[in-house]
């Protein structure tokens, strides 16, 4: 039984680098590094897919909330629907049933 190779993530991104070139064909690429061509394909996949990521400004994940903005927005909006309650029953004590009830 053989022991499963540890490749390190430079050697996947030089090898999908050059499967992203397109120099050589998968066969090829597999036969001068000794990986499967499937596994090839899928760092060749993983680095297309996170290529966006080196162009992201740094200590600054886009994907995350920012919680004080968050919870300044929930504010504003409590804030918002008891003035539109008071309004709206201040409206009806005045109109009546002529008002409209929201």
């Amino acid at each position: 039984m053989t022991k499963r190779k540890n490749h390190s993530p430079e050697f996947k991104a030089r090898v999908a680098l050059e499967a992203i070139r397109e120099e050589m064909t998968m066969a090829e690429l597999s036969k001068k590094y000794g990986v499967h061509p499937t596994q090839i394909g899928t760092w060749k996949r993983a680095a297309i897919e996170n290529m966006a990521t080196a162009f992201t400004k740094r200590g600054r994940d886009p994907d995350r909330v920012d919680e004080a903005q968050i919870e300044k927005l929930h504010s504003k909006i409590g804030q918002l629907v008891v003035e539109r309650d008071f309004l709206a029953n201040a409206s009806h004590q005045l109109l009546g049933k002529r008002g409209k009830k929201w």
